[in-house]
């Protein structure tokens, strides 16, 4: 059902950038808010300004955003807060390249505010909204920081500060025809059920132990599916190590897919299997079934 007009809404709309770099799983939670900016601006181009995995996902693509623009390494943005090599003549470069766009809406998905409020400042647009942790500079729309909030209703939050409002709060990605051509050249189209395991997570605390991971690929492949391990190069060895201590046959695509590649092949699975990371909130965004394993202290 489509949202309800909103006093919020900004006329004359016909670009908007939107500011969320990060991780994989950080874009995945901003599809609700940019579904709803398109609810809202249906006539409007929408570009999401992020780092090589945002962009590395998303280029090529109409949906959800129709353009996708590489940040350069920026202290707080693209990279991590400390130890980023800026290069300031390509940062004056690209913010002189992003004024000429002539943005109507900026919006700050990225944090509280502290280094991403400044960058949205200085894109030019002639509205900005976003979130403003304490000590954060302000936009020109805000809503307070709050750390401990679901990540995909803070970004709704911010949506609606610019009359974008959804009923849907699950995220979705449209798989391409590029993404299940990809995927089919690893596991092409035959009978049996598709699973995928991806034991891997950017922090160590988040890994189920290996060999928990190897008694499900086990018992899935008993039952007749066919089971895949996915994850980056870094996951190499834990996954190869997976696959030999299992006692059926498993398929280790580890390193052998793109992004898009990797939603066209959890897409077609059954259910994923994953430790809290980005390619369990992909899979959900793709229509898979997912199964997430999550630690907290």
């Amino acid at each position: 059902m489509p949202s309800r007009p909103s006093s919020n809404l900004v006329e004359n709309v016909r670009k908007i950038a939107v500011l969320r770099a990060g991780g994989l799983g950080d874009l995945i939670f901003t599809l609700p808010a940019l579904g709803a900016l398109r609810e809202a601006y249906p006539k409007a181009e929408i570009a999401l300004l992020g780092g090589p995995l945002q962009t590395g996902l998303l280029e090529n693509r109409t949906e959800p955003v129709q353009r996708a623009i590489l940040v350069p390494p920026s202290t707080g943005i693209n990279g991590p807060d400390t130890g980023v090599e800026e290069d300031e003549e390509k940062l004056r470069r690209f913010f002189e390249r992003m004024r000429e766009e002539r943005f109507d809406l900026a919006l700050q998905l990225h944090g509280g505010g502290g280094y991403s409020n400044p960058f949205v400042g200085k894109l030019g647009a002639r509205v900005t909204a976003g979130t403003q942790a304490s000590g954060a500079s302000p936009l020109d729309r805000t809503v307070p920081y709050v750390y401990f909030q679901s990540e995909i209703m803070r970004y709704l939050e911010v949506a609606s500060l610019v009359g974008a409002r959804t009923a849907d709060l699950e995220p979705h990605l449209p798989v391409t025809g590029e993404d299940l051509t990809e995927s089919r050249n690893v596991i092409p189209e035959a009978e049996g059920t598709i699973v995928a395991l991806h034991p891997g997570a950017g922090d160590s605390r988040r890994r189920w132990p290996p060999e928990k991971f190897a008694a499900v690929g086990d018992t899935l492949a008993k039952a007749g599916a066919r089971v895949a391990l996915v994850g980056v190069e870094e996951d190499r060895a834990l996954i190869s190590g997976i696959v030999e201590v299992m006692e059926h046959e498993a398929i280790d695509l580890c390193g052998q897919l793109s992004l898009g590649g990797l939603a066209g092949l959890l897409g077609r699975c059954a259910v994923v299997v994953s430790n809290d990371s980005g390619p369990l909130h992909l899979a959900g965004a793709a229509g898979a079934a997912t199964v997430g394993i999550y630690w907290g202290p």
